[in-house]
């Protein structure tokens, strides 16, 4: 199991969601992250690499239209936030 798929399947069961493990697999393979065989893809290796710090500036990046560099990230929250005058 790859640090992506532990990472997503412990959110989930911390959520309280039943059958956390199948339903981490089945999102990271909709999102193009997992192939069919269960084998990270191009696309999942790259997003395992940037770690949570570097998901979570991306997931916010992506939605302002702001650049990743200009937020920073709260482990506790796993959110990404804007840095003060940005």
């Amino acid at each position: 199991m790859s640090k992506l798929q532990q990472r997503l399947t412990r959110q989930l069961a911390s959520r309280g969601v039943k059958g956390a493990a199948k339903m981490a697999d089945s999102l990271l393979k909709k999102q193009g992250n997992l192939s069919s065989d269960g084998k990270l893809t191009a696309q999942g290796k790259k997003r395992q690499a940037m770690g949570n710090d570097g998901r979570a500036k991306d997931r916010a990046a992506k939605v302002s239209g702001h650049k990743t560099s200009e937020y920073k990230y709260n482990p506790k929250t796993n959110r990404a936030t804007l840095k003060k005058g940005k």
